[in-house]
């Protein structure tokens, strides 16, 4: 099958994230799209933050590699932009990004839908930002 643009899983430090990467996983095989995941830590914070944080973006890397995906860490203090720039690069069509039940108004969401028109911005509730 040839491959149709491209899925960028947006995922935190927490293995939880695990169900993003495979909703868009999902997503690239129905689409016939290649998987991205990458993660953004801001500027002054530790690039790894905690030793579980570390230990949970390895479990990622390994779930990530599961589905042929490749994954990127990068740092910025500007996490739509970087977002919005990396899904670009990559040539992503959909964006998947973990949202709260609680926080309805999803201000990440919002951001990359306004900075990324030409892309869809999927948000999975129940899945912390």
């Amino acid at each position: 099958m040839q491959e149709k643009g491209r899925v960028l899983v947006c995922v935190t430090g927490q293995r939880s994230c695990e169900h993003l990467i495979h909703a868009g996983a999902d997503i690239a095989a129905q689409t016939g799209a290649a998987l991205s995941v990458v993660h953004v830590a801001k500027m002054g914070s530790n690039f790894l933050g905690s030793a579980s944080e570390a230990q949970a973006l390895e479990y990622l890397f390994e779930i990530s590699k599961n589905y042929d995906a490749d994954m990127m860490l990068l740092r910025n203090d500007d996490v739509v932009a970087t977002i919005a720039a990396h899904a670009r690069k990559t040539g992503a069509q959909t964006v998947v990004i973990g949202g709260s039940v609680q926080k309805r108004g999803n201000r990440l969401s919002h951001a990359l839908a306004a900075a990324l028109p030409e892309v869809e911005v999927r948000v999975l509730l129940g899945m912390e930002e």
